[in-house]
């Protein structure tokens, strides 16, 4: 039996909203009926088991990332301004990236876990002896956004609007890709005041390190960044550290809701909580799929891949590949889940993967220790719209 699949016998569709609901099951007939997946409307490739996934992603003079990692970035043929590391290969992505990583130490994240637990008491407080409330208006769109924004050095009182900003770019209509035609998902207009304005009032905060950091570039010249590339690490910040947590804190409500025996277990024992949040992670990752431009020829599964397609590396199946995990679609706490793909693997592994985590488990035990018990309401819970993320726009939680 051939490994490729035109979708004749099984179909997936990043952008079709009768997969936003519960995924899985077709994601399972991926893994064992199309391992590699051709998708003829949209034009790309998919992988979908534990081993392509974990061998596809770190091997970037493969799989590139300089097209961007999302299908329609890189279906659109757009330039990625210089700088996006997120969007770079090796050289240009080492440099880049090392200049983050020399601000985004692990001290100044665990620096910030009084600050989270107070974002998480200052959203959660006010909620006491009420009987309902939505968990993502009221801590999954708030809590990420203050953390980032203290990050950053944003003004709390302007933190929303950046925030949503972000959030409207990674929108999607129901069954469409993005549009980048209008550069909004690119542009980081929003924040050049901000720049402008720390560049003259210098402060503890990432953006004024990066203001002010000295690195090699590529020709091997010691300078600053530039006030463009400046704007270009703080709009990628923002950008990752909002949404994707948010859906983290999501799924926590959710999943805890589903298994009330683990939910208990975690109320009792707060060390089981990290172990949880990895477990979270695994099962339901909020960026359920990265692509990827296939640079050279490559054959998977006997079958070609020419250069110049999309790979599509979907997170979400690997994840629950029974070949890496045993019983994989079953949520427990106590699984060791060991390396998995949530976060990525290689070059671009997720430099904001300890805040994540940071903020999950903060988020986690403060909601138990005030809300041991909730189910939610389904019939009015949404899922976002976007290709890109997976998770709770609205959550109602009734707790008691």
């Amino acid at each position: 039996m051939s490994g490729v699949s035109s979708g004749t016998a099984v179909y997936w569709d990043p952008y079709d909203a009768r997969f936003a609901a519960d995924p899985y099951p077709v994601l399972a007939r991926l893994r064992e009926e199309a391992p590699l997946y051709y998708n003829g409307q949209h034009d790309f490739y998919a992988v979908s088991r534990y081993a392509d996934v974990e061998r596809g992603l770190p091997d970037w003079q493969t799989f590139s990332s300089a097209r961007g990692s999302i299908l329609e970035l890189i279906k659109s043929g757009i330039e990625m301004p210089p700088g996006t590391l997120i969007f770079e290969d090796p050289r240009a992505h080492d440099v880049h990236r090392r200049i983050l990583v020399g601000v985004f130490t692990p001290r100044r994240i665990a620096a910030l876990e009084p600050q989270v637990r107070e974002f998480c008491a200052r959203a959660l407080d006010p909620l006491a002896g009420t009987t309902r409330f939505d968990l993502i208006t009221e801590l999954g769109a708030q809590m990420p956004m203050r953390v980032i924004g203290q990050l950053l050095g944003i003004p709390e009182a302007d933190q929303e609007a950046i925030r949503d900003f972000v959030d409207d770019s990674l929108r999607t209509e129901v069954g469409a890709p993005m549009d980048f035609k209008s550069g909004a998902v690119l542009s980081n207009e929003m924040l050049a005041d901000y720049i402008d304005w720390r560049q003259d009032h210098p402060s503890d905060d990432l953006m004024t390190e990066l203001l002010h950091a000295e690195f090699e570039d590529e020709r091997g010249v010691t300078r600053t960044l530039t006030r463009d590339e400046v704007l270009t690490y703080v709009t990628v910040v923002a950008g990752a550290g909002n949404e994707t947590t948010a859906r983290l804190i999501g799924w926590i409500g959710s999943l805890l809701a589903q298994h009330p025996r683990q939910r208990h277990e975690l109320a009792d024992d707060p060390a089981l909580i990290p172990n949880a949040v990895e477990e979270i992670l695994r099962f339901e990752p909020p960026g359920p799929a990265v692509a990827r431009y296939v640079t050279r020829d490559v054959t998977l599964y006997d079958q070609p891949v020419p250069a110049g397609s999309a790979m599509v590396f979907i997170i979400a199946a690997a994840n629950r590949d029974p070949r890496r995990y045993p019983d994989p679609e079953r949520f427990d706490i106590h699984r060791q889940v060991g390396q998995q793909l949530t976060f990525g693997l290689g070059a671009h592994y997720c430099l904001g993967a300890a805040l994540a985590r940071l903020e999950g488990r903060v988020a986690m035990e403060e909601i138990l220790r005030r809300f041991p018990r909730w189910d939610v309401d389904w019939e009015k819970a949404r899922l976002a719209q976007t290709s890109t993320l997976r998770g709770w726009d609205s959550l109602p939680l009734v707790v008691g």
